[in-house]
């Protein structure tokens, strides 16, 4: 964003400047990351301690939240497009540490698994109203550039969550892991209470209606390039939670070293804050369209080189760590740019649309990851295939979508 743009969005501004409103996007998005990622080397433990049998039931842990997660967000979008983003922001978050607290003391299996649905449902408020939060002040190439920056601090988050809850273990129990999720919540209510105001004024909100929800949703499907970047979104998250699924197992399990969970797990992660700032710096001049593409084949290209890898000469841990950092790598060039796209026809009805769009990315990412997961049988294989299987459906997804210049329906009325 040049320096004028900037300075015609500060007009008005009451709130943080730049670099602090993006750390506190950042840190309300990293709420969820964390509640994900701290529980991997836990996972082993928690399995034990509540008489979980199966090893790949131990993946539910991630996927009963990210199904709250995903179908909660529905809800947010036209309470926030209604009611306006900070008092609903707050809310979630407080709800959040609640049922933290209370996953840490469930005492068996099923109840630990309904507390991280609500905490999930929680969470989703968080991912629906920075989105909305950031399309309130800009669009276009400048969203995607703010997304991207974003997107550096939140990517930090997965490298060092894992060493989180394993340093957690080694002093305490998996319980004190939810307890410190309720912590970090307590500090971002009082951040957000004290520096952010509200983005969505009075005249630019919209009724609280079936009408307008149907007119949403309507419009998101109607639209090929919001659809079509929705689709391409869904299928590379799916990618990303049967690799946050499956990693535990891959490392603990294929390779046999669960002391390297924390250091695999961030060599692999950590590339994606480096393609997220790298996106940041080249969107303005290349434009979201192309980067996404170019991140599209890449990624499908390295997952493929992967696979191919696995099923003919092997591969050791250090092996499948370098492997599979290139195609994490990618993510950081897709996500805000495909976000980008989705919401740049829907100004109109920003927190509604990210509702739809996260409603369909989550669950769906989290089913088709779930999907991927399941097929682990002690090899590196299937969940390879499905990386590359996803990378390839995207790409001829994002080829269809942003073939031509940007759609925008008119609004309803």
């Amino acid at each position: 964003m040049t320096e004028r743009n900037q300075r015609s969005h500060a007009a008005g501004w009451t709130g943080p400047g730049m670099r602090e409103f993006v750390a506190l996007m950042a840190a309300l998005m990293a709420s969820n990351a964390l509640a994900i990622d701290a529980m991997l080397p836990a996972l082993p433990a928690i399995g034990e301690a509540l008489g979980v049998v199966e090893p790949n039931q131990r993946q539910l842990v991630i996927t009963a939240y990210l199904i709250g997660f995903g179908v909660s967000q529905i809800a947010y979008g036209p309470l926030s497009d209604r009611f306006g983003r900070k008092g609903l922001l707050v809310g979630s978050l407080i709800f959040y540490g609640i049922f933290a607290t209370l996953a840490g003391l469930a005492g068996s299996f099923t109840l630990l698994l309904a507390a991280r649905a609500m905490q999930g449902v929680a969470a989703s408020g968080s991912r629906v109203l920075v989105l909305a939060i950031v399309r309130d002040r800009f669009q276009g190439s400048a969203m995607a550039r703010i997304m991207s920056l974003v997107m550096i601090i939140f990517m930090i988050v997965p490298v060092l969550a894992p060493a989180f809850g394993q340093a957690v273990l080694v002093v305490a129990t998996w319980r004190h892991i939810f307890i410190g999720l309720g912590v970090y919540a307590a500090a971002l209510i009082v951040w957000t209470l004290l520096r952010l105001p509200e983005t969505l004024p009075e005249d630019r909100r919209r009724p609280l209606s079936a009408a307008h929800l149907a007119d949403a949703l309507g419009t998101l499907v109607r639209t090929r390039q919001s659809i079509g970047n929705t689709l391409v979104s869904t299928l590379i998250f799916g990618a990303l939670f049967a690799f946050i699924g499956s990693i535990q197992q891959i490392i603990f399990d294929v390779f046999e070293r669960p002391d390297l969970i924390a250091l695999a797990f961030a060599a692999i992660a950590g590339p994606m804050a480096f393609t997220s700032y790298a996106n940041s710096q080249l969107v303005m001049r290349v434009g979201p369209r192309r980067l996404l593409m170019w991140a599209l084949v890449a990624f499908t290209a390295s997952a493929l080189l992967h696979l191919l890898v696995s099923m003919t000469i092997g591969e050791s841990i250090w092996a499948f760590v370098a492997l599979q950092s290139v195609t994490m790598a990618c993510f950081g060039l897709v996500g805000a740019n495909a976000s980008a796209l989705t919401m740049e026809p829907l100004g109109h009805m920003a927190g509604t649309a990210s509702s739809f769009q996260g409603v369909i990315t989550t669950v769906g990412g989290a089913l088709i990851g779930l999907a991927i997961g399941q097929q682990f049988d002690g090899t590196t294989v299937p969940f390879l295939l499905g990386f590359a299987a996803c990378g390839a459906l995207a790409l001829g997804t994002a080829l269809w979508a942003n073939a031509k210049p940007r759609e925008h329906p008119a609004p309803a009325g």
